[in-house]
């Protein structure tokens, strides 16, 4: 079994985009938290915009990616929050210079 930890579950988020941008979700700055407990991973993000249309691919996204590590479907909770709201200050260096700004 590959090892269920947060520098995992956070590399593996890594490899989900923005469906709209095709940046990941990590450099965006939509990741505000991982909580690992015995049998759960829970998810803290936000999104750029509330009402984002794209939530159910991201989600799916982000469930098919921790399913390479060992977690079922229902082991994945996604705890979507809008407070601190999203802004590009909280995008990496990275998603920025593809973005052109900063």
């Amino acid at each position: 079994m590959t090892k269920r930890d947060e520098k995992a579950v956070m590399k593996k988020l890594e490899e989900v985009m923005d469906p709209e941008i095709n940046i990941s979700i990590v450099d965006l700055g939509l990741i505000y938290g991982i909580n690992l407990d015995k049998d759960k991973v829970t998810v803290t993000m936000t999104l750029t915009t509330i009402g984002c249309p794209l939530i159910s691919l991201i989600e799916g996204d982000i469930k098919t990616k921790l399913k390479e590590i060992g977690f079922k479907e229902e082991e994945v909770v996604i705890d979507l929050t809008f407070d601190p709201p999203w802004s590009m200050e909280k995008m990496s260096e990275k998603a920025k210079a593809m973005l052109g700004i900063g």
